[in-house]
């Protein structure tokens, strides 16, 4: 990343990593154009000129785009765009309420690729800039009981990696951040859970969704270490394309891709059976 003070674009800065994020940045010396729904909430930083508070809520195309143009237009360019904007819904797959997951989607993946896809022209221009986006140790695991939520963060690994091969020849890079739990708002207010649970899902959906809910500000996470990571990532020399924070993300992450790689193992002759038998 070149320049004495690059641009960071963060979305969903009200509470947690978002708001972190700026304060971090800013004591980089770093520009920050800080989004949220409620720009009120984001009063802290309103008297700062190196920092523009926007409005933008991502799952609204003229909002996305008037945001990008603000930016733009007040410091020139941006540098890094960290999608962090979202928010998680706990219910088990028979007990997902449609307009719910449809929502959350909207926000956690189409506005994640809306952003993406307004500040991708003016880095393809510069040959240069970071895309920072937020997923979540559940876009590696599926856990019961956050199956939709699982599958918006999957949405986003694959589509980083892709973003990845493809933006990598124009000189932009992505790191697709994967956290464990941390003392954010994400099991707090900003959680929704389904109006009518199943009994017969207590002991799986039912018991993830009262272990979540139950250590809400009590999650060995730091948000503070986190942002601090993240620039950190964002600042290397060759930055990772994943990033998983926290001891829990990291040994669970660890678990699974070994169970993987075991599981891969022990089925191999019947995956390798499926094809044309060699010279056919």
């Amino acid at each position: 990343m070149t320049g004495q003070k690059p641009v960071w674009l963060i979305t969903g800065c009200s509470t947690g990593f978002g708001r972190e994020l700026v304060r971090v940045v800013r004591a980089q010396g770093y520009r920050v154009v800080a989004t949220a729904r409620n720009p009120a909430s984001l009063d802290e930083f309103a008297a700062d000129s190196e920092v523009l508070v926007l409005p933008l809520d991502v799952t609204l195309p003229s909002q996305v785009s008037s945001a990008v143009q603000a930016a733009e237009a007040r410091f020139g360019q941006i540098d890094v765009l960290v999608n962090n904007a979202g928010y998680g819904y706990l219910s088990a797959v028979e007990e997902g309420e449609e307009s719910e997951v449809r929502a959350m989607f909207e926000a956690n993946v189409f506005g994640l690729a809306s952003m993406t896809q307004a500040v991708l022209p003016g880095m393809r221009a510069r040959r240069q800039g970071h895309i920072v986006n937020i997923s979540s140790m559940g876009g590696i695991i599926g856990f019961p009981g956050i199956g939709y939520y699982n599958a918006t963060k999957f949405a986003v690994e694959g589509l980083s990696e892709a973003l990845a091969k493809e933006c990598a020849p124009l000189g932009i890079k992505v790191i697709v951040v994967e956290p464990g739990p941390f003392r954010t708002d994400w099991a707090g207010r900003s959680l929704k859970v389904p109006a009518t649970p199943i009994a017969d899902y207590a002991e799986t959906a039912g018991a993830r969704r009262a272990a979540v809910q139950g250590y809400s500000g009590k999650q060995p996470g730091d948000p503070v270490r986190a942002a601090q990571a993240i620039v950190t990532a964002v600042k290397a020399e060759n930055p990772p394309l994943h990033l998983v924070l926290g001891k829990v993300a990291f040994e669970q992450v660890e678990a699974k891709l070994a169970a993987f790689g075991q599981e891969l193992a022990q089925w191999r002759d019947l995956s390798l059976s499926a094809d044309f038998p060699t010279g056919e």
